[in-house]
């Protein structure tokens, strides 16, 4: 598996999503993995996960690993990047060293048979993962299985904008070509052109970090490290929001919750639910786990 990582790499087809969250870490605080509970617990509707099974599938940092963690599920993670998995690692020795209710371990979620060797989950998560593949319709597929009957799908999927997002997949294969130490000279004027408007706006009332600060209350992730995320991500695919939603209702499973982005770059958010008594099933959105 780390083969076929460095392989990928190598030949400039994967960013180094691994090398990126180690960066992320060094600066991680509490107050990150209190901001991405917030953000699960409000997404799954509930106030927390004791007794219940989450799969964490391409873990990245391991923050919403360690999130599921601290509301009481017992956590399986893994992800393709070696890098990734020394970061959740990490984060688990942090917090919850030696706990055996947490799992970590490298895998793809390409590879059915790894997959078939986890069982199934109350809570499948997957946020802004299944399009860095390189097969998104095949990993979206794949994951199904590990859904249990009544058990929730969340998932975040790069929205589809056309044009653009066809020249932002150029400038990503751009970014992943250059030397390392050439790269920034994608970043900042992305940063500039994506950014300036809040920090002048923030610089003229006075408080020139606001725009980190806000960005730091959603989901507990960085500015920076996640521009820089969004700037190399690659493989990179996208879909409409109803062409997930067909996918996955037409495979049994009902659209719960959709946040989408409002039109711009980024991921809309779906928590599907996999049906076990039909499309009326039993589901509260107050506890929708049950």
């Amino acid at each position: 598996m780390s083969t076929a990582h460095a392989r990928e790499v190598a030949s400039s087809q994967r960013f180094e999503f691994g090398k990126n969250w180690a960066r992320f870490l060094a600066a991680h605080t509490p107050e990150h993995a209190a901001q991405a509970e917030v953000s699960l617990r409000e997404m799954l509707g509930v106030q927390d996960l004791s007794g219940k099974t989450f799969v964490d599938a391409g873990s990245g940092s391991g923050l919403f690993s360690l999130a599921a963690r601290r509301l009481g599920a017992r956590v399986r993670s893994f992800d393709f990047d070696p890098q990734s998995v020394a970061c959740t690692m990490e984060l688990k020795r942090r917090y919850f060293d030696g706990d055996k209710n947490w799992t970590v371990e490298e895998g793809s979620v390409l590879d059915t048979r790894f997959l078939a060797s986890l069982g199934q989950f109350d809570v499948v998560y997957s946020w802004g993962v299944l399009h860095h593949t390189g097969s998104m319709w095949k990993a979206l597929a794949n994951v199904i299985p590990l859904v249990k009957e009544g058990g929730t799908l969340f998932i975040a999927i790069y929205n589809d904008q056309g044009t653009p997002s066809q020249r932002w997949t150029k400038v990503k294969r751009v970014y992943n070509h250059l030397p390392s130490r050439l790269r920034f000279l994608v970043t900042v004027p992305v940063f500039c052109q994506q950014h300036w408007r809040p920090i002048v706006k923030g610089t003229l009332r006075g408080r020139p970090l606001e725009p980190w600060r806000i960005r730091k209350k959603e989901r507990g992730m960085s500015l920076w490290w996640d521009l820089v995320d969004w700037v190399g991500g690659y493989p990179f695919e996208v879909a409409r929001p109803e062409e997930i939603f067909r996918f996955y209702r037409d495979r049994g499973f009902t659209l719960r919750e959709l946040k989408t982005n409002g039109g711009s770059m980024g991921c809309n958010e779906y928590l599907f639910v996999k049906d076990s008594v039909g499309l009326s099933g039993a589901f509260s959105r107050q506890n929708p786990l049950i």
